[in-house]
């Protein structure tokens, strides 16, 4: 079985030190970087998540987060002592899959880290192409399709579209979809980050015509083949 690779980005040395023996006690294979450019230079196509600290020597790390999470989709954990509810919307919404703050408890990042791995895993049982009127993913290569044309999703919008998609024609509260994307105690995310997450998928998923993710008044959200006049349902948050 291939040892799943975690790049640590921290500048704290024995914070550092920690956490790469933690990881490698836990089975993973680990590379570390302590400036957003060495950061930068160990990006790979075999990492498989990245523990990013924010506040670098050379710049804070919410650039990187984004771009990572759009442009290479590896899955992020913020790890950082910025524990204002601005900045973890902020790095939730730029796509990272958690947002964990200083001082952590250990074991308690490494079932977190776990998760995260967990999730970006795809299911063999589940199909490869998921569609729904003018949508397609395709999860082999974690594309994305709107009448035909590529739409460029954060990690974070691809997954919540991701489950709607698997769950088409079902209604899924905001409950279910909190607990999908974060950790089941639906901790360090605040509501209102999935309402900024569903105005994104909508904003690069509509036409004149179309509007294919419905909000269900007081529950949640679904994706249906065929829209029908319900008097539940409507377009807004």
């Amino acid at each position: 079985m291939k040892q799943e690779h975690i790049l640590i980005v921290e500048d704290e040395p024995s914070i550092l030190y920690t956490l790469k023996e933690a990881l490698l006690l836990s089975d993973y294979q680990v590379s570390t970087a302590q400036t957003l450019e060495e950061a930068k230079k160990s990006l790979s196509s075999n990492l498989d998540l990245i523990l990013l600290d924010l506040n670098l020597p050379d710049g804070q790390g919410f650039s990187f987060c984004e771009t990572v999470c759009s442009a290479n989709r590896i899955p992020v954990i913020i790890l950082t002592a910025l524990d204002e509810d601005t900045d973890i919307i902020r790095g939730l919404d730029l796509g990272a899959d958690d947002y964990v703050t200083k001082p952590f408890k250990l074991a308690v990042l490494l079932s977190r880290i776990a998760a995260v791995l967990r999730r970006s895993k795809q299911s063999p049982k589940e199909s490869d192409l998921l569609s729904c009127q003018d949508i397609l993913l395709n999860r082999t290569d974690t594309s994305v399709f709107f009448q035909g044309s590529p739409v460029t999703l954060t990690v974070g919008e691809y997954r919540l579209l991701e489950y709607l998609l698997i769950n088409k024609n079902r209604t899924l509260t905001r409950d279910m979809l909190l607990a999908h994307l974060w950790d089941a105690e639906g901790k360090y995310v605040n509501d209102n980050t999935l309402t900024v997450m569903i105005k994104r998928l909508r904003s690069k998923l509509t036409s004149d015509s179309k509007q294919p993710i419905q909000t269900v008044r007081g529950i949640g959200y679904k994706l249906e083949d065929k829209l029908e006049d319900k008097l539940e349902i409507k377009n807004e948050d």
